[in-house]
């Protein structure tokens, strides 16, 4: 028979092995992921093809392998970016349905349109910046301009005769062209389509004069022969493509128009799915190989944190709000 201080003890080991065991499920269990549970859609506001949708795939491909649930990115083009962005404003904020932000979306779109759907801030939860891209200014080979100043001499000889297409009203490409008709002095219709898929066909057949699109995706194009690249839109010349000069340094002075893409998320997202994203976000493209077929395609990766993100897009909304309100631009 075992004495009384002998089962004291017993009892003392049974007792701290019973809370160490407890602890150790609690902790297991806190750490458990209760997100990702079933298939995440990422929404592109535009045609595929385009920098937006090559942003989406790029993370849908990383994140599908390693999060064990599908992820698929869907294309909702057209009204601006309205009709994808409406969708994912109006989705459940439990990180199943995201949009790849544009700053047409988030920092145009506001001033542009007299009524939207969704607010292009209270109803998003932001997750991090993505990439920015330069936009380029590129016309039909046919048109018979070699760079800016040529085509400005056309443009006042031909007032109103020459076009500009986009991939949508309110975009920053629509915008561009806006801000380069009031800097240089010029009057150019806009064509708008619902994306660069749509309007390249055009300017290549030369139904269309020009068209300001994102560098990135037109690259291909420009370094095969196929357009003539009259400027870049970033006020330092591209890495991808420094033989383009920028429209700045042209006698533009001062044109600034940036692309850029970010990952939001409906209002009210939970703060650590939040956190969670943006640090997915943050090593997705902090991989060398991705960050190198970004940067080759004329992306330049910039993960960063939800505050910084809100930053921006309250400082693009004010500096395109002026623009619009100059360009007299205003749609239902």
């Amino acid at each position: 028979m075992q004495s009384p201080k002998t089962v004291r003890r017993l009892l003392l080991v049974c007792l701290v092995s019973l809370v160490t065991f407890s602890a150790y499920g609690q902790t297991k269990s806190a750490v458990k992921p209760t997100w990702p549970k079933q298939p995440i859609r990422i929404i592109v506001t535009f045609t595929p093809g385009g920098a937006p949708d090559i942003l989406a795939r790029v993370l849908a491909e990383n994140w599908q392998q390693n999060l064990g649930v599908p992820v698929v990115v869907e294309n909702k083009p057209g009204y601006g970016g309205n009709i994808g962005a409406d969708l994912v404003a109006k989705s459940e904020p439990d990180g199943y349905t995201l949009l790849i932000g544009t700053v047409g979306i988030h920092a145009i779109n506001g001033a542009l349109y007299e009524k939207l759907s969704y607010d292009p801030v209270k109803d998003f939860t932001p997750i991090s910046f993505l990439a920015s891209t330069p936009n380029v200014l590129i016309v039909n080979k046919k048109l018979g301009v070699n760079n800016l100043h040529e085509l400005i001499e056309l443009a006042k000889a031909k007032r109103d005769q020459l076009t500009f297409g986009s991939s949508g009203v309110g975009t920053s490409l629509h915008m561009s062209g806006e801000l380069f008709k009031e800097m240089a002095g010029v009057q150019i219709r806009h064509i708008p389509y619902k994306g660069r898929a749509q309007s390249l066909p055009d300017l290549l057949s030369g139904r269309i004069s020009m068209l300001f699109d994102n560098l990135s995706s037109s690259l291909a194009l420009i370094k095969a022969g196929e357009v003539q690249a009259l400027g870049v839109t970033t006020l330092k010349r591209s890495h991808a493509a420094p033989e383009i000069p920028t429209l700045a340094e042209q006698g533009l002075t001062g044109f600034e128009a940036v692309s850029w893409f970010s990952l939001m998320a409906p209002a009210n997202l939970s703060p650590q799915i939040q956190r969670q994203l943006n640090q997915m976000v943050r090593q997705t493209l902090s991989s060398p190989e991705v960050k190198s077929r970004l940067l080759a395609g004329g992306l330049d990766p910039a993960p960063g944190s939800p505050k910084d993100l809100s930053k921006l897009i309250a400082s693009e909304a004010a500096k395109w709000g002026r623009v619009v309100q100059q360009s007299g631009a205003k749609l239902e």
